[in-house]
This record gives C-alpha cells, structure tokens and sequence, in this order.
C-alpha cells in the first residue's frame, strides 16, 4: 500500500520475482505526496543513489531532482514496470482473517484480500503540530509545514518557522530570501548540521563510506567536515548538537542554504518556543517576540498505530519493530519505506525491496506449497461462492490481491 517511492519499489521488485502486486494509493495520482510538497524542494541525494530498484534515474536528470523531476521518474518508473496501481483508494484498516489472508478495508468501505500485505505508507503520513499553551488566543496565522507550498503568502510579514529538522530549515530560509520582513527560527534540540556537497563530493556518497566505520569514529570525521566547511556555527547563535548522526541513527539537517541565509542574518535563531500569545511568541529563555505567521515545521507520525490491527510489530514511536522489507512476528506482513539512514531513503529503498521480494518469494511458497498465491490469475476462495458470513463475493485479478465486492 502507497505508490510512493517505497511502495512503486517495492512492487516491482516482486515483479521481477514473477509476483504481481496491486498497488492501493489514496492519491488521485503516483507520487501525490511529492507532488504537494514545497515547491522549493530538491533531492537531498544525488541521482546515482536515488533509483529505485531494477530501473535507476535516466540520466537526463540533473544530479540532484526537483520536486515535479522526481515525480515525474516515479511515473515513468510505474509506467516502465506496468505496475498496477489503484489511485483514489485510501485504506483505513489492516488485520488478519481465519484463513491466514489479510484484510485490507478501504475508507470507503471497500474490502481486498491478500496472502502477503506490505504497508509502504511512509514516516512522514500525519503531521503532529504541538499544542502550546495560548494556542487559542494566537491572532495570527498558525500553519504546519505540510500545507507550506512557497514564500507567496509570508511576503512583508514576520514569521516564526518552528523545528529545525531539513522542512522547517528550508522553509525558514525560502521565506526570508522571499520578502519575508522578519524570519526567525525557534531550535529546541540542536541539529547536527552538515553541508550537501563538502569538498565537491555528495555527503550522501560520503554517508555510504562512513557507515562502515564504527559509529563513534563516523560521527568525529563528520563533525571534522562540517567544522571545516561550515565554520563555528555557535558563533551565529546555533548551539552545538547533543547527538551524533550515526550514533544516534538520526538524519541530519543537510545545508542548502540555511548556514548562509543565518550567516547573512537573514534567518535568526531563537530558543524553544514556550506559548504563545494573541500577538507572537514567548521562547523558553521568557523573551517574547511578535509574529504575524508561525509554520510549525514539528514532524510527523507514521499513524501505523491506527492503521494495524495487530499486535507485536510496532515500537513505542508506531515505527516497524523489524528492517524494511524483512518479516515480521505476523506472517506475511511486510513494511517499507520505515528508515532512518544516513545513506539516503531512496538508497535503502532499492536495497529494502530487493530484500522483500526475497522474502515475500520464500513465503509464498512455504504458504502455498510452491505456488505463485500473488499473480496466479486466480478467484480467491471459492471462484465466485460466498465468502462465509460476509454477504460478498470475492473477485480475483492477476495481481494476487484480491478485492471483495458486493
């Protein structure tokens, strides 16, 4: 489920198995997340590791893709593949049934049945804005990050972007080198901060080498790089990070721009926002500050939580206990899409679908005494009798998940 990139990658991986899978995407087009992100955003990593398995990026694409570039490979990419993707098909529920399948009930009601279930639905699926106390009382406008699209609407204003992760650091920098009056940035735990191509090579490239190295080791030569690129950025009021990436398996914020935007103190840095007031913004230091805007550029959730029926899968953050594309405590559930890397997302998603399509392969079989249960062509359960206590029938497609209609 989620014809993202994880999602596209994952199907035709099983693909070149010789197992079709139906893709459900809630979107009314492939890639409709990327498609409605800012319209600033580029690829933090370069093409040679951004491909997707089995077909990388044309090289008729720059290095680093713009947001409508990459998804417009994500359409090819489905195209190429003949991927079978439902657009339009939200789904609101994931359980087990009697009969070792899986149920997939859709927002509107709609029901499909699989063996083999993989939820590539992504990290970034429900935005979480904090609910700081003056909330109600704030006159200005008060936005999360996932509705920012550019700079149009913050021309001549003073604006407080919230969240120092790469989101809210871009959005802070696009503002202020477009009209914003004032643009300020609230850090509450300091980023590790490293520039996109130090000494003329990807940090991405630089990311792969390093993560062979002990973690320790890896995060020195990192803070040695940024230092000597960067400069001493507690100079500008940007304190020291608490946490190396690779110890702490947490992306870093990836500089664009930003460094040079505060440099030029056209971004400020400010403390953790405390509450708000009908006017602006109280930081945790009791210095009030007046906004027009506040961007809250504070995360997201993965809402696997509300998504599963299913216990022993999940952490206490609602990621996948277990690897990308590796199984899982329930037979025949499978996760994409859900990593931390410093490598890059793209990068793990090629290697985590090749994993799975191994994995879902092997399953299969065992369930199915070698027989292809994902592309067989065939009805499910009695080729067109009643599903028992359902009241519907079951109509198979050569995809191998099949959906259940009145």
């Amino acid at each position: 489920m989620g014809a993202g990139a994880s999602g596209l990658s994952a199907a035709a991986a099983l693909k070149q198995k010789g197992i079709d899978a139906v893709v459900l995407e809630q979107d009314a087009r492939v890639g409709g997340t990327w498609a409605r992100r800012y319209d600033r955003l580029h690829l933090h990593t370069v093409r040679r590791f951004s491909g997707l398995a089995h077909y990388g990026i044309p090289r008729r694409f720059p290095a680093y893709l713009s947001r409508d570039e990459f998804v417009s490979y994500l359409g090819e990419y489905a195209d190429h593949f003949g991927l079978n993707v439902v657009t339009g098909c939200a789904v609101r529920r994931i359980a087990e049934d009697s009969s070792q399948f899986w149920r997939i009930t859709g927002a509107d009601g709609e029901t499909w049945r699989s063996r083999a279930v993989v939820v590539a639905t992504g990290q970034y699926r429900i935005p979480v804005t904090p609910h700081w106390p003056g909330t109600e009382s704030y006159r200005g406008k008060l936005s999360h990050s996932v509705n920012y699209s550019n700079p149009s609407p913050f021309v001549g204003k003073r604006v407080l972007v919230v969240g120092a992760g790469n989101s809210g650091a871009e959005i802070a920098t696009d503002i202020a080198e477009n009209g914003g009056a004032f643009v300020a940035l609230s850090v509450r735990s300091p980023p590790a901060i490293v520039p996109r191509d130090p000494f003329g090579m990807p940090v991405q490239r630089t990311g792969i080498m390093l993560s062979f190295l002990p973690s320790r080791i890896a995060d020195r030569i990192g803070r040695l790089t940024s230092r000597l690129v960067l400069g001493d950025l507690t100079a500008y009021n940007i304190p020291a990070p608490q946490w190396g990436p690779f110890s702490a398996r947490r992306i870093p914020l990836i500089d664009v721009g930003f460094v040079g935007a505060v440099k030029r103190g056209i971004v400020q840095i400010r403390p953790a926002l405390k509450r708000l007031t009908p006017s602006g913004a109280v930081y945790a230091d009791g210095v009030e500050e007046p906004f027009d805007a506040i961007v809250a550029a504070t995360g997201f959730s993965t809402g696997l939580a509300d998504l599963l029926d299913v216990a022993g899968v999940l952490n206490e953050s609602g990621e996948p206990i277990v690897a990308s594309g590796s199984p899982t405590a329930r037979p025949g559930l499978y996760f994409m899409g859900f990593t931390h890397s410093l490598r890059g997302h793209l990068f793990e998603a090629n290697l985590a679908s090749r994993r799975l399509a191994k994995n879902v392969r092997e399953y299969l079989r065992e369930a199915g005494s070698g027989k292809r249960e994902a592309g067989s062509g065939k009805r499910e359960a009695g080729r067109g009798r009643r599903e028992a206590g359902s009241g519907k029938r079951e109509e198979g497609n050569a995809s191998g998940i099949n959906r259940i209609e009145d």
